[in-house]
This record gives structure tokens, sequence and C-alpha cells, in this order.
């Protein structure tokens, strides 16, 4: 099995700019790749016979806008949104992941359904809950929210509660949305301790 750093070595040979930058962390490998160019990323990490990752094992999507807000020394990316593709060699028995960052206003990036047929329902996954649009995608519509939801609940400016509620209506004959009715409430666990809790023998 060939270190990270070979691995690192080889795709950026092979691909040149379009690899932005190389992270380890905790043994694992991320290339951040050019958005506009993750299909050409894709079918080599695929085709390469040095790199050869014939499987895609999750792709999901990540809303960086609040990333770094607790702590100002944590670089915030320029884009506020990413995809991740983890993808799987199991020729060469290694685990390497592929980020790309695309903007707010139009989240868009193309489809790799065709590089990796697994992609199809994780491409619709991110698109439902982040609002990501994968362009070229055969089938892209909502997966696990309702066919009329408003907006994209794995947003962080989301509200927790939801925009709207639905019921089944009895004279109507049919499900309806109406206002959320639940008051918003910040939760905060209760924590019941037995009596002596913390107390030490003397």
């Amino acid at each position: 099995m060939a270190t990270n750093e070979v691995i690192a070595a080889r795709a950026t040979q092979l691909l040149g700019d379009a690899i932005i930058n190389t992270k380890e962390h905790r043994g694992e490998i991320t290339f951040e790749i050019d958005a506009s160019r993750v299909r050409e990323v894709c079918e080599s990490f695929r085709d390469n016979p040095s790199l050869q990752c014939e499987e895609l094992i999750d792709l999901c999507g990540v809303d960086y806008s609040t990333y770094g807000q607790e702590d100002p020394s944590v670089p915030r990316p320029s884009k506020r949104f990413a995809v991740v593709y983890h993808l799987l060699s199991v020729s060469h028995n290694h685990r390497i992941r592929l980020k790309a960052f695309i903007g707010e206003d139009a989240p868009v990036i193309d489809s790799v359904v065709d590089v990796w047929a697994s992609a199809n329902w994780f491409e619709r996954e991110a698109f439902d809950l982040f609002g990501i649009v994968f362009e070229g995608h055969p089938d892209l519509r909502r997966i696990l929210t309702d066919y009329g939801f408003i907006g994209h609940p794995f947003r962080k400016d989301f509200p927790l509660i939801g925009n709207v509620e639905m019921r089944y209506d009895p004279e109507k004959g049919r499900v309806v949305y109406q206002p959320v009715t639940i008051d918003a409430r910040t939760l905060v666990p209760r924590v019941i301790r037995g009596e002596g809790f913390g107390d030490r023998d003397s």
C-alpha cells in the first residue's frame, strides 16, 4: 500500500494545478480540487493505474458559513459551500478524500454519476439538503423532504424548527401546510444526579 506522500506526489504529477491544496490529518489525505475540473479529476482518480479509486463511498455537501466564528484563529474558506467525495481503491487499499469549494450565489458543480453510479442518490441528497445543483444529473429532485418543501434544511441559516409544518386535514381530506406553531427555544439537556453525588468519603 502506497503512503499518503506517494499518493499526493502521483496525483499532483497527474493533475497539476487542478489540485489546489493537499492536507493530511489523522492519517487521511484530502485533496482540495478545482471545482470547474471535478469530472477530469474524478475520472483520473478512477482510471489512473497508480490511483485506481474504483468506488465512491460517499459524497456530501458542507456549509462553511459559520466556520471559524468561535475561534478567530481558524481560517475561513473563501466560498460558503463544498462538495466532499470519499473514494476507495480496492486494488491499492487506500482511501482518498476530494473537496471542491463552490460559491454561495450559484452552488453548481458537475455531476459525477457517469463516473461512479453510486453518486446518483448522494447528489440528490446534497441537492435536497444544501441546495447544491449537480449539472448533468439524470434525475435531480428531492429525496428526503416532501415535494412542496421550501428551503434546504442542512444550511446553517435554516431555522431549527423549520418554516412550515404539515398535518392531515380531515375536512379537506389531504395533507396541508401551515406556519410553524412551535415556539423557538433553546434545548438544554436536564441532568439529574442522585443525592450525595460528588461527595467524598472522609
